[in-house]
């Protein structure tokens, strides 16, 4: 009987795995400080851009392709969905509202109420800076559920729901609570001395675009939010 391949990771970066792959989705493992796409000033450090040369081989010929289902903030690590075709990618962000999405974040302070939902209408302005607004001709609706795991003097620790998708919504409903995440220096304080934003998509539920089968893929926080809880 032949050996089976090995997926050749040669070229990935150091943190960035792939936690699930066949010929119509691939899930992978973003680490914190990756963009997911590129910008203006970033075209070639992005997860899109290694898994995209992941999928050629490394043969810039290839047909192979990858297509952005969703995205995490530069800052934000965990599960990532890419499509392998527009078709799919098309389906999944069809299905995308029913997708269930769990992140866990450290925030500062302890909150007042231990589980809840956070509702508010959010815009956008020039400067590219996301906030709540009451007006739902400015806005869109965003609901992020949440609920307190642990807690200690400085810091909580929050299971969250995200309801809806909007940009830097998780970040900016919980600075409207006045427990931003530790380390957001664009929502929070712009020096708190943390190293790096304590967001983490800790798991993606959805039914796939082909099979129709549920599938659940899930990751670990990184050690840098057990630091973070340690004897505070």
């Amino acid at each position: 009987m032949p050996k089976k391949k090995r997926p050749n990771y040669k070229h990935l970066p150091k943190g960035l795995t792939i936690l699930y792959e066949d010929a119509d989705i691939l899930v992978a493992d973003k680490p914190a400080g990756l963009l997911t796409v590129a910008t203006a000033s970033n075209k070639t450090r992005t997860a899109y851009y290694f898994l995209t040369d992941y999928v050629k081989k490394g043969c810039l010929k290839s047909r192979n392709k990858i297509f952005t289902v969703h995205r995490l903030d530069q800052w934000t690590s965990g599960v990532l969905v890419f499509a392998k075709s527009e078709e799919i990618k098309l389906r999944l962000q069809a299905q995308w509202k029913e997708t269930k999405k769990i992140y866990i974040a450290v925030v500062q302070g302890r909150l007042d109420r231990k589980e809840g939902t956070i509702t508010s209408y959010l815009a956008e302005n020039k400067a590219y800076v996301v906030y709540s607004t009451n007006d739902p001709v400015k806005g869109k609706l965003a609901h992020t559920a949440y609920k307190v795991i642990k807690e200690t003097s400085q810091f909580s620790l929050l299971e969250i729901n995200l309801l809806t998708g909007r940009k830097n919504q998780i970040r900016v409903h919980l600075a409207d609570k006045g427990h931003p995440v530790v380390g957001d220096r664009k929502y929070g304080t712009s020096e708190d001395g943390y190293k790096r934003l304590a967001l983490h998509s800790e798991s993606i539920s959805f039914k796939h675009p082909a099979t129709g089968k549920q599938m659940t893929f899930k990751t670990k926080p990184p050690t840098y939010f057990s630091q973070l809880l340690a004897n505070k």
